[in-house]
């Protein structure tokens, strides 16, 4: 024993002066867990300003890291918006220019890098489960899936959850269907991501899991018990949106108390967000009866290019390294995953791979972002007119085309590929968002010079965009 002690005592010393170097434990790359919801609002959670919705796993989740008042989603609507989460770039770059039908030629190209695929290549265990919608020809040869795009595993549905949330049917397991399932979507995602976790955990491997809540997309459906919380809902349907939200922070506090029980959740940064804003109540008829999210004070919701389609709830926590109770204006863009999680796991950007987001880790440690590049969206089928939109600063310019407002067709066809590839951006609407977020005064006749600088970045990324992006070969839609 004295001999043992006098030893280590003597390295020590000799360590201390650089005769010798005692070889560290490298640590341990961190974890990441990735929640993303379906139509879920920026104002639809108590820690933004929801009256009536409790969402106190969120909260409390919020309260533990940053939360994020500007935090962006790739697109307005939900295929593009998960192609740029998982890839960095923005979606029409991809050729996935809108949300995507069973069946539907359009995907996320099997050649694209994505962030499940750079992260297995570097020693990471990956697992995405929940909603998958970046393909039309789910769980078919025809078209790369889940598995092709990264994950060692996944249990996913091509769309939303049939024939609603309760007891779904249309979950695939890494290729084989499951079945019918018993319980409520959010849920059963839940488990599975827990029975991954607890598996993989153990092991030598960091991991990066995908968790995409089918919540709260229609057809809602949502348990009696939460629903009867609601009293002060205007009706059943609003109260069932409402119990959908809980029952989603519910899942959310099972997966939070998952990595506190495996003991990793200070090893974990966990991100929180949304696909795009919350939809329109009967948009698409009774199917949307209980679409009875909040935008908050933003302007449009779902399917729109004013902040309401776009900016969405974000909220990061990391117990080993952020500082709790923050609150952070810098804006965040889903894109800018993909750089940051690379950097945190000292892992080098693929060679040729062009990415549109930033790194946002200077942000954990309450530095801003050095953003060498606006944030951009395009969508062609804009409920409202701006069909493209950048942001620059505190500034916001959007894009009106010459196209017509809404493109004829439920999707990408033969006449919309033409729309846009060859639509041209006319007129220009600007906004400080510093000082106007919901955006009510369009300042382009008092600020000509930031307007016409803005323009031309907008309409030569525009241009960019558009042509880099891939013309599917589609039928024309049946009359």
């Amino acid at each position: 024993m004295i001999r043992t002690t006098w030893l280590v005592i003597f390295a020590a010393t000799l360590t201390s002066v650089g005769q010798v170097a005692v070889a560290s434990e490298t640590p341990r790359r961190p974890n990441f867990l990735v929640i993303l919801c379906d139509d879920l609002g920026y104002g639809d959670l108590g820690c933004y300003g929801h009256p009536h919705i409790k969402t106190p796993n969120l909260d409390k989740l919020a309260s533990q890291g940053i939360r994020l008042t500007d935090c962006y989603a790739a697109a307005p609507v939900c295929s593009p918006s998960r192609a740029g989460l998982l890839t960095g770039r923005i979606p029409s770059r991809l050729g996935v220019y809108d949300w995507i039908p069973p069946g539907h030629a359009m995907h996320l190209p099997r050649q694209a890098m994505t962030i499940p695929k750079v992260l297995r290549n570097a020693g990471y265990a990956t697992a995405q489960v929940g909603k998958w919608h970046c393909n039309g020809k789910f769980n078919s040869p025809d078209q790369p899936q889940p598995g092709d795009h990264g994950f060692d595993h996944w249990m996913s549905t091509q769309n939303n959850a049939a024939p609603n949330h309760r007891n779904p049917r249309n979950f695939v397991r890494n290729g084989e269907p499951v079945g019918p399932t018993e319980g409520y979507s959010c849920q059963i995602v839940a488990d599975e991501a827990i029975r991954w976790l607890r598996d993989k955990v153990s092991g030598d491997k960091p991991f990066y899991l995908q968790v995409c809540f089918h919540e709260p997309h229609e057809p809602v459906e949502s348990p009696p018990e939460l629903v009867a919380t609601y009293p002060q809902a205007m009706n059943e349907d609003q109260a069932q949106y409402f119990a959908n939200v809980t029952n989603m922070d519910r899942a959310v506090g099972r997966l939070m108390a998952a990595l506190d029980e495996f003991k990793v959740a200070d090893q974990t940064l966990v991100f929180f967000t949304s696909d795009n804003g919350p939809e329109t109540l009967l948009r698409y008829g009774p199917g949307s009866r209980r679409s009875h999210g909040s935008p908050g004070e933003m302007r449009g919701m779902k399917l729109h290019l004013y902040e309401g389609g776009i900016r969405v709830p974000g909220i990061l926590r990391w117990t080993g390294r952020i500082k709790p109770g923050q609150v952070i204006s810098e804006p965040v863009w889903s894109l800018d995953l993909f750089p940051s999680l690379c950097e945190l796991a000292s892992v080098r950007v693929p060679e040729g791979v062009k990415l549109d987001g930033t790194s946002f880790v200077s942000l954990l440690d309450s530095k801003s972002i050095q953003r060498t590049r606006s944030l951009f969206w395009h969508y062609y089928r804009s409920i409202s007119e701006p069909k493209a939109a950048l942001r620059d600063g505190d500034w916001m310019i959007v894009g009106l085309w010459d196209g017509p407002d809404k493109p004829v067709g439920g999707n990408v066809n033969p006449d919309s590929m033409r729309l846009i590839k060859t639509a041209k951006l006319t007129r220009f609407e600007l906004y400080n968002l510093r000082t106007d977020q919901s955006e009510k005064s369009n300042l382009a006749e008092r600020e000509p010079d930031r307007l016409r600088e803005l323009s031309v970045k907008l309409t030569r990324l525009y241009a960019e965009v558009v042509a880099e992006g891939v013309t599917w070969d589609v039928p024309a839609e049946k009359k």
